[in-house]
């Protein structure tokens, strides 16, 4: 190819040609550097005729620098990254950009230099230096990694460098990551586990597009299932992407993996330092990574020969990406295995209802597996009607859960305590004038929490010192928290159970991969006998020791104007639920509630998911909600509240005509201020027939406003504030 055309990874300059200097071989997907004016960038060769640009004689175009030292993104991952821009209205190079996510691992060479402790201690002793020191312990990072770590800045390291107190190492970047063994510790499946290991083995071994729904109830071996396929990916020398909604989960997976095949998998997420990032993004490309276990954004690596894709605990919310590319990562999984002509297995014990409707009409073949593994049951599940059995004044648990965690602490067992809640008290007010603690940064009021003493947003992370007066009266002593958090919730544990030994089990708390393995083994060894947590110990962890089961707040979640709420209550309730009784031991569950009515509580109490679903098919389809209709919205956000609004007005009053589609507002979102810029939404509604991304684009496209206002789009959105 002597002319090329490349996808450039900035939205606003589009595709671009250039030259290809004699000598210099490219083809389709090479990576390539190239100049623009006086700067260098970096670009993906492209065919030219899916991209538009501007006609530009041969004589005026300019050479290309350098095609760089990594293999070409092969075709599948293209038309991938075209769909994703398609149908998420998303700027091509942006969903790009997420492909080429770690810019150390395009330039080759193999070393990096990083630093660690030696031990010694500087003569000159400051603060700063004391922090550092104390912070690092054990870390080995970059100078700007270890800043981050310590709180200190790149001076203050740099000057423990030259005390000696810090020192270079060499890191050899490519060097090989352990093979995995398919045979290492064959488990002993159940029959149904077999037959479902058998159907994914077969579609293994097939190597053609075949989506599977893996639904089985909590604890009943859905991973052990797919182990045998990875496998047999394995055996066949293919590539493995396994996706976690969670980063907490991965400690745990991470251990039952290294059980199974004798070592660990290449890990992908945000935490990973740049080494690691760099080391995991070309041992992907090259085909050496075997089996990859990530978060949503291991999607779009360069997979050198994928093979198989897994989406455990598939109807996680957090799948969806809510800001820069709004794409749902369980959806693509899907296309990308289409396009690569490969298995894709969703697995859960709650899955979303659209993937239960695309199993119910054939698309998803649906495994099920309706018993746990070993001869445990499933747990019994009572409500707990907050109106008639109130807790004591002050107290959040009803007595029949003290009484139960009390006989539960007797017996040596574990409770489990559920809230989706951080900190200790959700808004903090002053008793004398009721002034409210709200962020200046957002239309939310901010957290009090206990243990770090601070009133934190938990949207922009703002965050002050609880004060000892009111800041509006000046009266001191006078702030009340009202209502509970979990920090909260573990007082009143400690109150009523005052030789009990608790657990607080938050994204504040287990925020590093030591802290989670460091619970989950005091937790396996008995040294926990009460655990308080939010949705992080809603799914992925076994204890056999654990068989009561409390929610704090079952109503928590229905309230606002989430649209999947129902949905998203039950899920949640019930893999907490599927926590307890894992074992030889039975479980029971309890949920307080002050609304024993309503359906989503009705079907949890009496373990009829299927009665659940089906009341939800019914209201989705009468009101033309997903899978039954299509949604998307439109987010108007600017640091003027007035240009946002006259912005938003102008996209309402522009909208078009059609049909089969309705549309709902202007109207300020919920959170009406989110991170200093004022927000206002409009919701489209729209037949599965209608094209509302062509429509959108369409409306959208003609209108331009200032560069401080900010047009977003959020096509099948799943967060409605």
């Amino acid at each position: 190819m002597n002319r090329v055309r490349i996808l450039v990874l900035n939205a606003a300059l589009g595709p671009l040609d250039y030259r290809v200097p004699e000598g210099m071989v490219v083809e389709y997907g090479s990576v390539v550097m190239a100049p623009l004016g006086p700067r260098q960038i970096i670009g993906i060769v492209w065919e030219k005729e899916r991209l538009e640009a501007g006609d530009v004689p041969d004589s005026k175009l300019r050479p290309l620098l350098e095609a760089l030292p990594v293999p070409p993104l092969q075709q599948p991952l293209r038309r991938l990254i075209e769909w994703t821009a398609d149908y998420y209205c998303a700027a091509l190079a942006s969903v790009a950009r997420m492909t080429l996510s770690s810019s150390a691992a395009l330039k080759g060479g193999s070393t990096l230099t990083e630093y660690r402790l030696t031990g010694d201690l500087p003569q000159r002793m400051t603060p700063q230096r004391a922090a550092a020191i104390d912070s690092l312990a054990g870390e080995q990072a970059t100078i700007r990694e270890l800043a981050d770590i310590s709180g200190v800045s790149d001076g203050v390291l740099r000057g423990l460098v030259g005390a000696g107190v810090i020192e270079p190492v060499t890191v050899h970047l490519d060097r090989p990551y352990p093979a995995a063994d398919p045979s290492f510790a064959i488990p002993k499946l159940s029959p149904d586990q077999n037959k479902a290991a058998d159907c994914l083995v077969t579609a293994m071994r097939d190597g053609a597009f075949r989506p599977f729904l893996l639904d089985g109830v909590t604890g009943s071996g859905k991973t052990e299932c797919y182990f045998e396929a990875i496998a047999e990916a394995l055996k066949s020398k293919r590539q493995t992407l396994v996706m976690l909604p969670e980063i907490a989960l991965t400690q745990n997976f991470l251990r039952r993996f290294e059980h199974r095949f004798g070592t660990p998998p290449v890990l992908w997420h945000s935490s990973l330092k740049q080494a690691e990032r760099r080391r995991a993004w070309r041992a992907i490309a090259s085909g050496e990574a075997q089996v990859v276990v990530g978060a949503r954004s291991a999607l779009f690596l360069p997979y050198a020969d994928l093979g198989l894709i897994i989406v455990d605990e598939a109807h996680e919310v957090s799948f969806k990406q809510d800001e820069g590319v709004r794409y749902n990562a369980r959806d693509v999984a899907v296309i990308r295995a289409r396009f690569e002509g490969i298995p894709v297995v969703l697995a859960s014990a709650t899955p979303a209802l659209e993937s239960m409707q695309l199993a119910d009409s054939g698309v998803y073949e649906r495994i099920e597996l309706p018993d746990r593994f070993g001869g445990a049951s499933l747990p019994d599940i009572s409500v707990i009607n907050l109106c008639k059995e109130a807790p004591a004044r002050g107290h959040w648990l009803a007595p029949r859960l003290v009484t139960e965690m009390e006989a539960r602490l007797e017996r040596g067992e574990q409770s489990l305590l559920f809230l989706n809640r951080r900190g200790y008290a959700p808004l903090t007010l002053c008793r004398h004038c009721g002034y409210r603690f709200q962020c200046p940064n957002c239309s939310a009021w901010l957290v009090e929490h206990r243990f770090s003493q601070r009133l934190a947003c938990h949207h922009c992370s703002h965050e002050l010192p609880v004060p000892d007066a009111c800041p509006e009266c000046a009266t001191g002593d006078c702030l009340v928290a009202c209502g509970p958090g979990v920090e909260r919730i573990a007082d009143e544990v400690a109150e009523v159970l005052p030789k009990a030994r608790i657990a607080l089990v938050t994204s504040d708390t287990l925020n590093t991969p030591d802290k989670v393995s460091a619970f989950v083994a005091a937790a396996e060894e008995g040294g926990i006998d009460v655990i308080v947590g939010t949705q992080l110990v809603t799914k992925g962890y076994h204890f056999p020791e654990l068989t009561l089961v409390g929610v704090v707040d079952a109503d928590l979640g229905l309230e606002g104007g989430d649209l999947r709420a129902g949905e998203r209550t039950y899920q949640q309730i019930a893999q907490v639920a599927g926590r307890a009784g894992r074992g030889e031991k039975h479980g029971e569950v309890l949920i307080q509630t002050r609304h024993p009515e309503a359906a989503v509580i009705t079907a949890l109490a009496a373990g009829d998911r299927d009665a659940f679903y089906e009341a939800e098919t019914r209201a989705r389809r009468d009101a033309g909600a997903p899978p039954f209709g299509r949604w998307a919205a439109i987010i108007v956000s600017s640091e003027n509240e007035n240009e946002a609004r006259d912005a938003a007005r102008a996209i309402g009053g522009s909208r078009p005509a059609h049909p089969d589609i309705a549309i709902l507002g202007p109207a300020p979102a919920p959170l009406a201020l989110l991170r200093g810029r004022y927000r206002y939404r409009l919701l489209i509604n729209a037949r599965r027939s209608a094209q509302v991304q062509r429509v959108i684009r369409d409306w959208l496209g003609p209108l331009h406003f200032p560069r401080s206002i900010r047009v977003s789009v959020d096509i099948d959105p799943y967060s409605f504030v």
